[in-house]
């Protein structure tokens, strides 16, 4: 046998094939990987907790924040507010200052004109100040419907121009006499009693009959008793026809009263207006005040001084009288007359104009 054969492997050396020196460094190199692993875990935990408290500082950021928003939202909306209110105070007195600018303006004028007033001489005062006069007159005649402010304010202008004795305004001395002449010859409407009428008129509405009303017939007669003497007789008879005879009269007057009902059941009657016959009971009411409403119409044109808005409703006034009233009734009559006066004399209201005067006073102003 060789020695190979005679001696067996011995079991001391492994026989992996790799060097001593890396067999010996594998503890070594397992130590360091799990200090590594366990550094990386610390770093991580570290760098977790890093993050966790700058996540925790973020959200502590966000609600300071949010709260400094919602803060200065609010205080937002105070200074809004407090803005629109300080412009509705600076509008007001925005207002006010125009108010008082346009005051300031008027009175600038009125100065001007005053100061123009006084630099002009005796005479063009004169003018000016009748001119003014009359203008005023001519408003107040119109407003109270008469025409004795015009002719006092005529008066009053004749006796200025007689004592400033200026041969330039003889012109307008004939011009005011003859405005004097006309206005006197002019018939105005005496608004005073046009009001009584037409007040007396609205009055008397509810009391008119109308067309379609049923008439106030003979009232139902009670049986009057017997007479005396006739008592006396019915005591000397027998007692059966003495009732028989009241009896006969108890049955007479139930037929009578029966007779006088049915006549008033039935009425013949002529209606020229459809709409009068046709008019329900409870539209008269409705009906009447309309017609108050038209002749109060009337009375405030007539104190307005529009005259042809009062004739229109004066019209109307006494259309509707002539188509659901009455016309034969006495009351009715009346008022209908007294609508035709009314009318006739509301025809000459229109007042005189001074237009003469005027002129004359214009042609004075110009030096003419």
């Amino acid at each position: 046998m060789s020695d190979s054969e005679s001696h067996p492997p011995s079991l001391s050396a492994p026989t992996t094939g790799l060097p001593v020196s890396v067999l010996s460094a594998g503890p070594a190199t397992g130590r360091r990987w799990l200090l590594g692993v366990g550094l990386l875990a610390a770093a991580g935990l570290v760098l977790s907790a890093l993050l966790w408290q700058k996540l925790g500082n973020m959200q502590e950021e966000l609600a300071r924040r949010s709260t400094d928003s919602t803060a200065q939202s609010i205080e937002a909306r105070t200074l809004a507010r407090q803005a629109q209110e300080a412009t509705r105070d600076i509008t007001a007195r925005l207002a006010l200052l125009e108010n008082r600018l346009s005051e300031a303006s008027l009175q600038r004028t009125q100065l001007e004109e005053l100061m123009q007033s006084l630099s002009r001489s005796r005479d063009e005062n004169l003018v000016v100040d009748l001119e003014s006069a009359l203008r005023l007159a001519q408003q107040q005649a119109q407003l109270t419907g008469s025409a004795e402010p015009l002719l006092a304010a005529l008066r009053s202008a004749d006796q200025r121009l007689l004592r400033a004795a200026q041969p330039r305004l003889n012109p307008l001395q004939r011009a005011i006499a003859r405005d004097v002449e006309r206005i006197k010859a002019t018939t105005v409407t005496d608004v005073p009693g046009l009001l009584l009428k037409l007040d007396e008129l609205t009055r008397g509405v509810d009391e008119l009959p109308l067309a379609n009303a049923m008439p106030s017939g003979p009232a139902t007669r009670p049986v009057a008793a017997a007479p005396a003497p006739a008592r006396a007789a019915s005591a000397a008879v027998p007692m059966d026809w003495f009732d028989n005879a009241r009896v006969r009269a108890w049955w007479q007057g139930i037929l009578q009263a029966m007779r006088e009902e049915a006549r008033g059941l039935l009425r013949v009657s002529r209606i020229d207006q459809p709409e009068a016959a046709l008019l329900a009971p409870e539209q008269a009411f409705f009906l009447r005040e309309n017609l108050k409403l038209k002749l109060l119409n009337a009375r405030l044109g007539l104190l307005s001084r529009q005259t042809a808005s009062a004739r229109t409703d004066l019209a109307s006034a006494s259309a509707m009288l002539a188509k659901y009233f009455d016309t034969t009734a006495r009351r009715t009559q009346a008022s209908a007359q007294l609508l035709l006066q009314v009318q006739s004399q509301m025809k000459s209201s229109e007042l005189p104009r001074l237009d003469e005067t005027l002129a004359a006073l214009a042609t004075a102003a110009a030096g003419r």
